[in-house]
């Protein structure tokens, strides 16, 4: 039986002209994606987010609009996930200083410039524009990208 598809929040964080990436699996790729995880029952979308960007930055974040919807899948396999992203601002925690993410997941933090995101491996491909506000005030919808490994 496949499993079942995964829901998952994710924040794009901004400071001095600067996004917040991490890498998306621990000493497996070089992917990296913006803090969040999956959604845990009877949580609000904000909350769980909260919780997921704390664990993955050692950050405090308020969370604001959504804006951007994008869904992962693994076509050789039974992997479906659909993010939901949000801008936040920061609230408390140094962005720069000492954290470790209590699950192991997360093992580092990446403040880039546009010009850097577009040299590096990230998804959705879509951030850079949605982080920056391309896509104006609206949601965007970016639909299955394959998954990258």
């Amino acid at each position: 039986m496949p499993r079942p598809v995964r829901l998952a929040v994710r924040g794009l964080l901004i400071i001095d002209n600067r996004l917040l990436l991490v890498n998306a699996w621990r000493d497996r790729s070089d992917l990296l994606c913006a803090p969040g995880g999956g959604v845990e029952l009877h949580s609000s979308l904000h909350d769980n987010l909260k919780r997921e960007f704390h664990e993955e930055t050692g950050l405090g974040i308020a969370v604001h609009a959504p804006c951007l919807v994008n869904e992962f899948h693994d076509p050789d396999g039974d992997f479906h996930q659909v993010d939901i992203y949000f801008h936040v601002t920061h609230v408390d925690g140094d962005p720069y200083g000492e954290w470790t993410d209590p699950e192991g997941v997360v093992s580092e933090r990446h403040w880039l410039t546009r010009a850097e995101v577009a040299q590096r491996k990230v998804k959705p491909d879509s951030v850079a524009a949605v982080a920056w506000g391309d896509t104006g005030p609206r949601t965007f919808y970016d639909p299955l990208e394959p998954l990258m490994r």
